[in-house]
């Protein structure tokens, strides 16, 4: 049996800490990384970023095993984790660089995401229309390491207490199943 070879998903549902926390512990995702993409600013900083005038959004590029996770569950987990019906909001978290965007690397990622989109809309998930913006990806910038793996080094940052582990205790409560150990 061939082993299918890594596979990648690039996503911004708000503050890219709450993503990367959400995604980390899943299983069949091998790594994740917090960065910026969307924009036109070539290699942004996060000051930059949160000026709003790069076009850039926080994402997370998750690695992952379409063996063991797939696509469509990396975004049925990425819908239920944030609020795709705000703009450029997720929260207290307000401007373009939280917006909920899908940055599709292939034709089937993007077919993928119109079809998870089209069945919330038509299950009524949202008391409010899906905004989530699709667009192919072009290129993804890292984080800053300060923004690498921030709440496992912070748990106890008020933003961390308040925002993240809810989320966590969310995805636990209704994805249990897929998460390791």
């Amino acid at each position: 049996m061939a082993v299918a070879s890594p596979s990648v998903a690039t996503l911004g549902g708000g503050c890219f800490w709450c993503l990367e926390a959400v995604f980390r512990p899943l299983r069949g995702v091998e790594r994740v990384v917090s960065g910026y993409a969307g924009g036109h600013v070539p290699h942004p900083t996060y000051r930059q970023v949160c000026s709003k005038t790069t076009g850039h959004a926080e994402v997370v590029q998750i690695t992952f095993d379409p063996d063991v996770v797939s696509y469509r569950t990396l975004l049925e987990i990425f819908f239920a984790m944030h609020d795709p019906t705000t703009p450029d909001r997720q929260g207290a978290d307000v401007g373009p660089q939280y917006r909920s965007i899908i940055l599709y690397h292939d034709e089937t990622q993007r077919q993928t995401a119109e079809a998870v989109i089209a069945e919330l809309e038509a299950q009524g998930v949202f008391d409010a229309p899906i905004v989530t913006e699709l667009k192919p990806f072009d290129v993804f910038y890292p984080a800053e390491e300060a923004h690498q793996n921030y709440y496992a080094r912070h748990t106890w940052q008020p933003y961390c207490v308040a925002v993240i582990s809810p989320k966590l205790r969310k995805l636990r409560q209704q994805y249990a199943d897929r998460l390791t150990g």
